[in-house]
C-alpha cells in the first residue's frame, strides 16, 4: 500500500456520509476516490494496490491520483531503456461523483498517450448532468470514447467497498435507503447520456410526436 496517500480506510461515517447515492447531496462538496490497482508480473499472476484519495488545495481528486501514478505503477512508462517492454496495469476507482468537464478532458488526454493503462470508474452519483447541453455529460462521452468503462454504483458495489476501504471493523454494511432505486435511476440516466447523439436525437423526435 501507498502508506503516504490519505490514510488508508475510511471512518464508516464519513463513507456513507460521502457515497450515499441521494438525489440531494447537500454538504457533499469534495470527491472521495477509492482505487484498485492491478499489474502484472508474469503469465498469469497480478499484483495489486489499494488506498483511497479526496480533494486536496484545490486539486481535484482524478487529477491528484495521476500524480500517484508513478509510485502505484512503476514501469508504467518504462525506464527508458532501448526495447524496454512498459508494463501494463488496470486500475479502478470507486468515486462519489462523476468526474467534471475539465478532469474527463484531461484523464481523455492522458489515457489516449498510455495505452498499457485501462480505466473502470464506478460512481455513486453524477455530478452536474442534469441539463442536456451540460460540459460535464459531453466529458463523460469523451471518457467512454478514450476506452473508459463509466458505471453507476450498485449495492454489490457499495458493499465491496465497505469491505475493502471502510473501518468497518467486522459490521455489516447496512443499505441506506433507497440506494436500490437511485442506483437505477442513475444508471438509466448515465446510459442515456452515454447513447450516440444520433440515438438521443430519434429518442426526441419520438418525445414530440408523442410516441
Amino acid at each position: 500500500m501507498i502508506m503516504n496517500l490519505d490514510s488508508v480506510l475510511l471512518p464508516r461515517k464519513k463513507f456513507i456520509f460521502h457515497y450515499k447515492n441521494v438525489r440531494w447531496a447537500r454538504g457533499r462538496n469534495e470527491t472521495y476516490l477509492c482505487f484498485v490497482v492491478k499489474r502484472r508480473v508474469g503469465p498469469n499472476t497480478l499484483t495489486f494496490d489499494f488506498g483511497h484519495l479526496r480533494n486536496r488545495n484545490g486539486c481535484h481528486v482524478e487529477l491528484l491520483f495521476l500524480r500517484y501514478l508513478g509510485a502505484l505503477c512503476p514501469g508504467l512508462w518504462g525506464s527508458g531503456g532501448t526495447g524496454e517492454k512498459r508494463l501494463s496495469y488496470s486500475i479502478t476507482w470507486f468515486c462519489s461523483w462523476s468526474p467534471c468537464a475539465n478532469c474527463s478532458v484531461r484523464l481523455s488526454q492522458f489515457l489516449s498517450q498510455t495505452p498499457n493503462l485501462r480505466l473502470r470508474i464506478f460512481v455513486s452519483r453524477l455530478y452536474f448532468c442534469d441539463l442536456e447541453d451540460s460540459r460535464e455529460r459531453e466529458g463523460l462521452r469523451m471518457l467512454k470514447k478514450a476506452g473508459v468503462q463509466i458505471t453507476v454504483m450498485s449495492y454489490k458495489d457499495f458493499f465491496y467497498c465497505w469491505r475493502t476501504f471502510v473501518a468497518s471493523k467486522q459490521s455489516h454494511f447496512k443499505a441506506w435507503e433507497e440506494l436500490h432505486q437511485n442506483s437505477v435511476r442513475l444508471a438509466r440516466k448515465l446510459n442515456r447520456i452515454l447513447q450516440p447523439y444520433e440515438a438521443e436525437d430519434l429518442r426526441d423526435a419520438f418525445k414530440l410526436l408523442g410516441l
